[in-house]
């Protein structure tokens, strides 16, 4: 089988299977009694009615500019301790003890913390954000720069290439698959805790109306942000893929190329 016609076959299986789900959903839902599983149709109609467009600019651009500043706020400090570590033995099995305790904490046991000593306001929540993003894009880093082949770094060092452009132009983008492995865990991390934090002392964002739908009993609402928070997910994780597809162009031919 071709690539072509394998690429075609994996894009119709990826938009095929969610719309049989979603018609057997509205089928098995339809005539439902039960109110906390209101038919699909109704919830639907609640979708367009929420968030197309009236509480966009209320709730969902928060959350997504919040979501944004503590995502940017993790990928730039955590790339760039972990290029520090990675490059140094000694930081990284000093760093280690302090790392390994603090990213074994539980990201909802911060909040009481952040909440007594930022506020209530947007700061908590982006902190809680990249607090918790910040861990799986360092430690991809630290093992990306590890990685990195001897005889590639020994090479630029006989070549007499500088400790800066050696850092830019050999460790970074040899380590670029697994920092951007990392990127991608933490963004689904990013989403879950910017819920997680608008549950709590917050008057606006996505998680607040998914939480206050629930207490006021307004269910299908409640559905309707849901499905939202799993519509941002898959588009953010599909804008990523397209990302990386592309900047790591030269990764994916040299592998085929080792293979072949």
């Amino acid at each position: 089988m071709s690539a072509r016609r394998e690429r075609w076959l994996g894009l119709g299986l990826e938009v095929t299977v969610p719309i049989l789900i979603l018609v057997l959903w509205g089928v098995l839902s339809a005539g439902s009694k039960t109110y906390y599983f209101p038919p699909l149709t109704d919830i639907l109609t609640t979708f367009k009615d929420t968030w197309l467009f009236s509480r966009i600019g209320s709730d969902a651009v928060p959350s997504l500019l919040r979501m944004g500043a503590g995502y940017g706020i993790a990928a730039v400090v955590a790339v760039s301790a972990g290029l520090l570590l990675g490059l140094s033995r000694r930081a990284r099995r000093a760093a280690a003890p302090i790392v390994e305790f603090l990213r074994a904490i539980p990201p909802p046991a911060l909040l009481p913390f952040a909440i007594l000593v930022i506020g209530v306001g947007a700061s908590m929540k982006i902190f809680i954000i990249a607090f918790v993003c910040i861990w799986p894009i360092l430690l991809n880093t630290i093992d990306g720069v590890t990685g990195v082949d001897p005889t590639l770094v020994e090479t630029t060092r006989s070549y007499g290439i500088s400790g800066r452009d050696r850092l830019w132009r050999v460790m970074l983008p040899a380590a670029s698959p697994q920092i951007f492995a990392g990127l991608r865990t933490a963004l689904s991390l990013a989403l879950i805790l910017m819920v997680i934090s608008e549950m709590v002392a917050s008057t606006n964002g996505i998680g607040y109306f998914v939480l206050q739908s629930q207490r006021t009993f307004a269910i299908p609402e409640m559905w309707s942000g849901i499905i939202l928070l799993g519509i941002l997910g898959y588009a953010f994780n599909g804008v990523f893929v397209l990302i990386e597809r592309r900047l790591l162009r030269w990764h994916r031919g040299a592998r085929v190329s080792a293979l072949g």
